[in-house]
């Protein structure tokens, strides 16, 4: 008789040790797995088999560099809401991923269709943005917010 397949229940087989480790991650990709040991109180192969298990499984998919908050406020951040024409959604998609500026890309309910965080270096690019986006092929209409300032942000 087959054993039963096990199937892969996602976040909801992360425990409290997982989430802690994850929590130290975020606040510090580059911390050593000696330090991340020693801040959970476990031993330096558990964490890298924590981690190990956390980024075959899928859930760690990249480490990254935070920049010092004066140096990532430089510039001009805008949220654009954008409305497609229908079944045009996947070519404007493989179109905006081309634009570097282009921080977050999301499908959402309402009003748009997508709602695209960028950020752009000077006033004069970010109009030239909207204007690149708007000339989407599929692109139906745009409303852009600009970004004066962030009063909570949680990573």
């Amino acid at each position: 008789m087959e054993s039963p397949r096990t199937v892969d229940t996602g976040p909801l087989r992360r425990d409290k040790l997982d989430r802690e480790l994850l929590a130290l991650l975020q606040a510090n990709a580059r911390e050593s797995t000696a330090n991340l040991a020693r801040k959970l109180g476990v031993a330096r192969t558990t964490v890298v088999a924590r981690l190990s298990r956390l980024e075959h499984d899928g859930v760690v998919v990249g480490y990254t560099v935070r920049l010092r908050q004066d140096i990532a406020d430089k510039g001009l951040q805008a949220i654009v809401g954008i409305t497609v024409r229908p079944r045009s959604g996947r070519e404007v998609v493989r179109q905006l991923s081309r634009m570097p500026e282009l921080r977050q890309l999301s499908t959402v309910s309402g009003e748009f269709d997508f709602v695209a965080q960028i950020r752009a270096e000077s006033a004069v690019r970010l109009d030239a943005l909207l204007d690149e986006i708007g000339d989407v092929e599929g692109v139906l209409k745009t409303t852009t917010s600009v970004v004066l300032a962030r009063k909570i942000e949680r990573t």
